[in-house]
């Protein structure tokens, strides 16, 4: 005797048209934003779904469709400092914003391992996704070999070296950096040095080299201290460096706003004040920024559009129209502050 199922009958769209006194062809055009429904059989409809408890089955949608209505976003950093930088944070957003408007979902997909990257190109090729969004990632990044095989739709947020043909949506990281670098010097700093980070991807050799720029024969390599995250930890342990390296530093460029706190945090234990014996700046203009005393000097970079103009390009590759523009570059500016 087959047993009675406790789950409660899912409302169809049948029952909707009987409540609605209307045909289930109408309900299925309004359903699908079709015309020719009147104004009366839409209230009556949209009054009928309250009531009846109707929900899409997007699953059967789908797969008619061959489309998820899903976008991935791969985050390729340890999940403690996912969870820390507030940029990683604004890119979601904005991809999520922009996202919502075309009734997509965001699927976040974090990669802090090895382990993590295989797990996620599987989940890739089991085609759960659209299209993905790679946020950080590596130079020659495997991820991004498993997404040229699978032939997914992507575009990068910053423009790492690959030799696969993928859009990105970036800044200028070596001229901003140039550019703040040289406002430091302005102040009339004399022996400057740089905290270094994630020189395994361009934003970092890239804010690195701005770095060297502007310092031009001036530039000291023993005055450069890298490690592989923007993290608070790395502007501790770098600010330590280079006080070691050299205590008559009078002016660091950190890579980050995270770092830049880290290495502030350095001085004032040391009895150092910022700015009066050492001026400091940094990038990103996150809220690390205003967290800091004095409030930092840094380049401000538009991380919420970067999330926005990325899920954009990502939408017109699923959607089979070539993006305006393979590679585009946001604009920066300058935020100068009391730290320096």
């Amino acid at each position: 005797m087959r047993q009675r199922s406790n789950q409660p009958r899912r409302a169809t769209i049948f029952d909707v048209a009987a409540e609605a006194n209307v045909s289930r062809g109408t309900v299925s055009r309004f359903l699908n934003g079709e015309p020719y429904v009147s104004d009366s059989a839409r209230e009556a409809i949209e009054k009928a779904i309250a009531k009846v408890g109707y929900v899409r089955n997007m699953a059967a949608r789908n797969l008619a469709s061959q489309r998820t209505r899903s976008v991935g976003l791969i985050v390729h950093e340890p999940h403690s400092v996912f969870l820390d930088d507030p940029n990683i944070g604004a890119i979601l957003l904005g991809t999520n914003e922009r996202l919502s408007e075309e009734d997509y979902q965001l699927v976040c997909l974090i990669i802090g391992s090895d382990r993590d990257s295989a797990r996620v190109a599987d989940f890739l090729r089991g085609g759960f996704v659209d299209g993905v969004i790679i946020v950080s990632a590596r130079e020659y990044d495997p991820i991004a070999l498993a997404i040229s095989e699978i032939g997914l739709p992507a575009v990068f947020v910053g423009h790492p070296t690959t030799p696969y043909d993928i859009p990105f949506v970036g800044i200028d990281n070596r001229t901003a950096a140039r550019d703040i670098t040289h406002r430091l010097i302005d102040t009339g700093r004399q022996r400057i040095g740089m905290i270094a980070a994630a020189l395994d991807r361009d934003s970092g050799t890239e804010r690195l080299a701005g770095f060297q720029d502007a310092l031009g024969a001036g530039f000291d390599p023993a005055l450069v201290v890298d490690y592989p995250l923007y993290s608070h930890s790395t502007g501790v342990d770098g600010m330590r460096a280079l006080l070691e390296r050299e205590p008559l530093i009078d002016g660091v460029f950190a890579a980050s706003d995270a770092i830049a706190a880290g290495a502030m945090e350095v001085l004032r234990e040391s009895g150092r004040r910022v700015p009066v014996d050492v001026g400091i700046v940094g990038f990103d203009d996150s809220e690390w920024a205003l967290r800091c005393q004095p409030l930092l000097s840094t380049v401000q970079q538009p991380a919420d559009l970067l999330g926005r103009e990325a899920a954009s390009v990502v939408l017109d590759l699923v959607a089979g129209r070539p993006p305006a523009n393979t590679g585009t570059l946001l604009p920066t500016e300058i935020a100068w502050r009391g730290s320096a």
